[in-house]
């Protein structure tokens, strides 16, 4: 089989060759795009979801339906260490610039840079230097307090009635939502709801990890009659079967039932781990159909690759007492986990697990499902522990 046709494509965010099992979550993106750019009233979207299961495809494809329905769109990716402001500011401008090369208007678009200008000016003693080459006065008293709670609803409602004055739409669309902070997300969230309240033709749609409903509505106790949260998990057996063995009959070969069963059990239906090992099962095969024993081969090459790099670059992020946390995690099963046994696995008190978790909740490795508990946001993350530290022996409460 000819390794140039491999239709499985691996990789963060890339797209795959069969988008299955999504349907219902695109229909409800297609929708609420369809009532917003109608006048009419939709929640925004906050898709949440384990890494691994296609948030980051999601986006790029809502974007693109974004785009067919001729909205004006922006997608950003939050990190741990760049504020909103900084990530969102030379975004805005561009696309400003955009809407005002659009007819019409003109004064409007003017209004709303000017406003930019003045917030950017406002979050420098913040955040530093934020180049953006806006050749327009500041507005004085809009959007430039420096509280970004304040100014951030009122600069998207101004470039909200930008885009309404072209005659267009906007959607802004979030990546890795819970790296921001809970102030960041107050005035995202205080942002659209005022968007709402106004009645503009602005949408936001955003991913995260499973913590995300739960921040949001820390942040803001009114943002689940905002927003809703659509949970993206792992593929059916079915829509997994149909995510590897399309893509297969689509190039003109074929692969037995029994080497389907056999990736979708071993992959649990994640959608970056049917693609690592569809990708691996096509290049190895020396005929079609695909046999079960490819399958096996194939598994000792994907859990390689993804040991070496998908899980090693999240694993050499940690300090060696926070390699050992997770490890005793592992060492419990799939999870998720009492935090009340990590802790007597780790011969330790359960107040002095807490930095450690604190640390591990911020650089997105763990998460709370409900009170007292924790588990990987990782798939399969327990069983690389046990591969990365094979040796490991439980310790006895001092």
């Amino acid at each position: 089989m000819n390794e140039c046709n491999n239709p499985f494509q691996p990789g963060a965010g890339t797209p795959p060759p069969e988008l299955a099992g999504r349907e219902d979550i695109m229909r409800q993106a297609t929708v609420l795009l369809q009532r917003v750019k109608g006048g009419r009233h939709g929640k925004s979207m906050l898709l949440t979801g384990l890494r691994g299961v296609g948030k980051t495809v999601l986006l790029n494809e809502i974007k693109r339906t974004a785009a067919q329905l001729e909205y004006q769109t922006i997608i950003v990716e939050a990190h741990e260490d760049k504020p909103l402001a900084a990530l969102l500011a030379p975004q805005l401008r561009n696309l400003l610039y955009e809407l005002d090369r659009m007819e019409g208007a003109k004064e409007v678009v003017r209004r709303g840079l000017a406003a930019l200008a003045g917030f950017v000016s406002s979050v420098k003693v913040s955040f530093g230097d934020i180049p953006l080459g806006i050749d327009i006065e500041p507005q004085k008293g809009t959007a430039d307090s420096g509280d970004l709670e304040a100014d951030l609803p009122q600069l998207f409602v101004l470039v909200g009635e930008v885009a309404k004055s072209k005659g267009t739409s906007l959607a802004l669309l979030f990546d890795e939502l819970q790296y921001f902070s809970e102030k960041e997300l107050s005035s995202l969230i205080m942002a659209m709801h005022k968007l709402q309240q106004e009645g503009l033709p602005f949408v936001l749609i955003g991913a995260g990890l499973p913590v995300l409903p739960r921040l949001a509505g820390e942040s803001k106790s009114y943002a689940e009659r905002l927003f809703d949260f659509p949970d993206v998990g792992p593929l059916s057996e079915a829509d997994a079967g149909i995510a590897i063995s399309e893509p297969i009959q689509e190039e003109g070969e074929s692969i037995d039932n029994e080497a389907v069963t056999e990736i979708v059990r071993i992959t649990q239906g994640y959608p970056y781990f049917l693609q690592e090992w569809g990708y691996q099962v096509w290049n190895l095969a020396k005929e079609s159909p695909i046999a079960r024993d490819v399958v096996h081969e194939a598994s000792q090459v994907t859990t390689a690759r993804l040991d070496k790099n998908f899980f090693r670059v999240r694993f050499d992020r940690l300090t060696n007492s926070e390699k050992d946390f997770l490890r005793a995690m592992a060492e419990l099963g799939a999870g998720p986990y009492k935090a009340g046994a990590v802790a007597d696995i780790m011969g330790l008190k359960l107040p002095s697990l807490s930095p450690r978790r604190a640390k591990l909740i911020n650089k997105g490795m763990i998460y709370s499902p409900q009170h007292g508990e924790i588990a990987f946001t990782v798939p399969l993350f327990d069983e690389f522990m046990r591969r990365a530290i094979p040796e490991f022996k439980p310790k006895k409460a001092k």
